[in-house]
């Protein structure tokens, strides 16, 4: 294998060492995010058939896998704070059609509707906005989501799941789309006044930064010194001309 081909290959790894380190930097960024799920970078072998004959492997990233274990549950002591054990998201009303979430630090805007802290109105189970009658009224939501304020039964949180959690694209603010149409989640398990925190694990991504870094320096030491010997080749061949 030629200098020039070794040099092109470790581009390859290099760039596939930059994509990690940016997910690696992301993921840190938001270990303490609501419900924020990490994730960790793809790589497969891509293959280059060479003018003579010969097969040349680069490195290529081509996804990322998204962790889906659920985060710590943390209590908030508001009411309006909800979260999902188990399976499940709850469905965000937006003007791009509707998104998911399982950030559930919910607020009541001007008009009593339950709201994102963006105000994206949240669903219920038939589809429709939820809102409270009263805003100035206690607000109990039980496990399985139904929504009381006061005296009166009003609405119960839809939480739908999906066949494949990974199709799911991350949009902003800790919510998802998908064209693939949701189910609803029989037994939801939802604690009031608490929250689900990041599953990052900030000790994990910190050692994988490290290794990553290392790596990357040490593809680079390599394509130096491929680079020393081909000036080296140059000089020699010039003398001998």
């Amino acid at each position: 294998m030629g200098i020039e081909n070794a040099i092109l290959i470790g581009l390859s790894r290099q760039m596939a060492l930059r994509n990690q380190m940016d997910l690696v930097a992301n993921n840190i960024a938001n270990m303490n995010t609501t419900a924020f799920k990490s994730e960790e970078l793809l790589f497969r072998e891509f293959l280059v058939q060479t003018p003579e004959g010969d097969q040349m492997s680069y490195v290529e990233s081509y996804g990322s896998l998204r962790n889906l274990d659920e985060g710590p549950l943390r209590p908030t002591e508001n009411p309006l704070d909800v979260a999902i054990s188990g399976a499940g998201y709850f469905v965000v009303e937006t003007e791009e059609g509707p998104q998911y979430t399982r950030n559930g630090h919910f607020r009541l805007n001007d008009e009593g509707q339950l709201v994102t802290m963006d105000g994206d109105p949240i669903q219920d189970a038939d589809g429709r906005v939820i809102e409270i009658a009263d805003p100035g009224a206690e607000v109990t939501i039980s496990k399985d989501g139904t929504i009381t304020a006061g005296n009166n039964e009003q609405f119960r949180l839809a939480v739908v799941s999906f066949k494949d959690e990974q199709a799911l694209e991350a949009v902003e603010s800790g919510r998802y789309k998908t064209d693939e149409a949701p189910e609803p989640v029989e037994n939801p398990q939802i604690l009031q006044g608490m929250l689900e925190g990041s599953n990052v694990k900030p000790i994990e991504q910190m050692v994988r930064m490290i290794d990553v870094q290392r790596a990357y320096e040490s593809m680079q030491k390599m394509m130096d010194t491929d680079h020393e010997l081909q000036a080296d080749a140059i000089d020699r061949l010039g003398a001998v001309a």
